[in-house]
């Protein structure tokens, strides 16, 4: 199968063969190698990962970075309300609040952007998704503590093309998305990526009263330039986005325990964001990776939210900048180290009681982090064993000093086998009203500690890869197991109180223990499956008992199928995921004598096809999500009267809708000049 190795301008990581590497050569470093060879693709290096190629991504529908995860073991995306349509990743059985986000290696999306920016980057403008396990490098900051996630889009500076790709789905959901980019000549290129997408109608197949997921209209672009030296490379980007967010009641019911006097519940989320980005390196020594890079990024986030008569209005600034310094000595040895700087500045306006007479409250949240970092990379016997060590020094003036220290290792005993060990420590700001905002779609209290310390927790990870022959046919086998152990933790406690939501600062004993091994393997040259198996096992303090995290599936199973006879032509793709049961929330007792809620949730299975048609520039694809019809039953509680005290539409665990087709179109020319 042709392969195609994209240059990648990903300034931080590895300049080296940015601007004219040839597609031949591959060198081992934490660069993004983007293949068409199906299958994992596993990351370069000694850090423990996988690369998302674009071809896996066009496997399901994708519509954005929260639905590119269903053919990934590793990655769960789960809904954190069934109101606000907010959604979060979980890596290691930890929420996505311990995974840095980054963009081409920026760190993004934190703060106020963290519960709805799984849907702020479009599947068609991804080029590739790196996903990294565990402690990961020091360089993008102290923040990553179960695994990094890195986005590339797609690039300026590779061939001219035009991309279009349509969907529609039986939800009355239209999306579109246009990019194209072109060479300016003289080392400059520049790209456009566009993005449009609405819901026209909201659904409702429980008959509850309340959307089963929000009415979206959204649109955003992206205008990048890129120039290519042979010893200065430079790339700048800018995106606005703006995202309108409806959700809650759309009409009175006639169930029999329905008011129709009272006024409707309406949740309205409207988001404004841009975000802008410049990139520059200096390579003073091409043939050893010699490079100064410089980083400097901002971004601004403003969202008015109101919940009912609940409200909270946040405006983000975010800057980062990044000054490094990178060399390899000899094939050997090779050195990276540099400066940063994060300024974070939040202001909220907001109001927490369900009154309308209650004035709204104001504060501000700012924060300064310099640090300084450096990493040192040993390889041995060609590859053989490799070796990342890496510390860092930053100053919060909030919390005062971090020391952050983290070791990679990787060591090939023979061809076929790989083991990997990985241990270091993160930290992290808490911004508990941005993160926790979506809460307010409920009736219980929110309840914030004034005195809150920031999140501390070390990672330790040991793993191995065999792959081996089966007659003709190759397989692949990998486990894993990673345990993360936190000093001082943000918890947030459901179980004190089933009318209320505590948010504070824990030092008392909590960890996560996952367990996940997979075998792939290609049994015709047409055919590639995965089976993956994950055990999870995370526990905190709740009512003075360890117990298990809430709303947390201990168990998962997936199988992935994919199928491309006569020569591509056509595509077929299946993905059955069996997710495993759980505790919920300590419920208390209705007024007949019957618990709010089961105590526990039971495991079930979902369903998601895809089939293509290929043609030479352009495809089709019809495809079913949830195609076992699993939703969860009554997601929110006391829906009948959102405006009573027993409203929650927080107790979510599985699915909101039911069984889902959509189709869609993709096309693609590309001139190669």
């Amino acid at each position: 199968m042709r392969r195609t190795i994209f240059p990648l301008l990903i300034l931080g990581s590895s300049l080296a063969g940015a601007a004219q590497e040839p597609a031949d050569t591959l060198k081992d470093l934490e660069e993004v190698i983007v293949s068409a060879a199906r299958g994992p693709l596993r990351m370069s290096g000694a850090v423990n990962g996988r690369v998302i190629t674009a071809t896996e991504l066009k496997r399901a529908a994708c519509c954005n970075l929260g639905e590119s995860f269903t053919t990934n073991p590793s990655v769960d995306v789960n809904y954190n309300d069934a109101a606000t349509g907010a959604r979060q990743i979980r890596l290691l059985g930890l929420s996505g609040s311990y995974v840095q986000m980054l963009t081409e290696n920026i760190p993004n999306f934190r703060g106020a952007a963290a519960p709805y920016g799984l849907g702020y980057i479009p599947g068609p403008w991804m080029q590739s998704i790196q996903v990294s396990k565990g402690a990961s490098s020091v360089k993008n900051g102290y923040e990553s503590i179960t695994g990094q996630i890195n986005v590339e889009m797609k690039k300026p500076q590779l061939d001219p093309s035009l991309s279009v790709n349509m969907y529609y789905d039986m939800m009355n959901k239209l999306e579109a998305n246009v990019d194209g980019n072109l060479h300016l000549g003289g080392n400059w290129s520049a790209g456009l990526l566009t993005h449009f997408e609405n819901s026209f109608s909201g659904h409702d197949s429980n008959d509850d009263g309340f959307m089963d997921t929000p009415r979206i209209r959204q649109y955003s672009l992206m205008p990048r330039v890129a120039y290519l030296g042979s010893s200065y490379v430079f790339q700048a980007s800018f995106k606005y986005l703006d995202e309108r967010r409806r959700s809650g009641q759309d009409t009175h019911h006639s169930m029999p325990d329905h008011n129709p006097s009272l006024p409707l519940y309406t949740i309205d989320i409207d988001t404004r964001r841009w975000e802008a980005m410049t990139k520059n390196a200096y390579m003073f020594d091409r043939d050893n990776d010699g490079n100064i890079a410089l980083i400097l990024s901002a971004s601004g986030h403003d969202q008015d939210a109101a919940y009912g008569l609940r409200l909270c209005n946040i405006d983000q600034r975010e800057v980062y900048a990044s000054l490094m310094f990178e060399r390899k000595w000899n094939d050997m040895h090779a050195l990276s180290t540099g400066l940063s700087l994060n300024f974070d500045d939040y202001h909220y306006r907001f109001r927490l009681t369900p009154e309308a007479s209650s004035p709204l409250q104001r504060t501000a949240d700012r924060e300064m982090l310099p640090g300084a970092y450096a990493q040192y990379t040993l390889n041995l016997a060609d590859n053989r064993l490799t070796a990342m060590a890496g510390v860092r020094y930053d100053h919060s003036s909030l919390y005062g000093s971090a020391f952050t220290p983290r070791m990679h290792l990787r060591y090939r005993p023979i061809e076929a086998l790989s083991l990997h060990a990985s241990a270091g420590k993160g930290y992290r700001s808490p911004h508990p009203l941005a993160e926790y905002s979506y809460l307010l779609a409920s009736s219980r209290r929110l309840v914030i500690d004034p005195e809150l310390h920031r999140e501390s927790a070390a990672n330790y990870g040991i793993g191995a890869t065999y792959d081996f022959t089966i007659g003709s046919r190759k397989l692949s086998l990998d486990a894993e197991y990673y345990y993360t152990r936190f000093y001082n933790q943000l918890m947030l406690n459901l179980d004190r109180d089933p009318h209320a939501a505590f948010i504070y600062s824990t030092s008392g004993r909590s960890y996560s223990h996952a367990v996940q091994v997979e075998l792939t393997a290609s049994p015709l040259s047409d055919l590639t499956l995965s089976l993956a198996w994950r055990l999870t096992d995370v526990r905190a303090r709740y009512l003075n008992v360890m117990e298990q995290k809430p709303l947390t599936s201990r168990n998962k199973g997936l199988l992935t199928v994919s199928y491309t006879p006569m020569m591509g032509l056509w595509q077929f793709d299946v993905s059955l995921a069996l997710n495993g049961g759980g505790r919920m929330p300590s419920p208390y007792q209705l007024a007949d004598g019957n618990l709010s809620w089961s105590p526990r949730y039971k495991a079930f299975t979902q369903l998601n096809t895809q089939i293509t048609r290929n043609f030479r520039h352009w495809a089709i694809y019809l495809g079913g999500e949830n195609l076992t019809n699993f939703r969860q039953k009554n997601p929110i509680v006391g829906a009948s009267d959102p405006w009573g005290n027993d409203f929650d539409a927080t107790m979510i665990y599985g699915p909101l809708h039911g069984a889902m087709v959509y189709v869609g179109f993709r096309y693609n020319f590309t001139k190669y000049l």
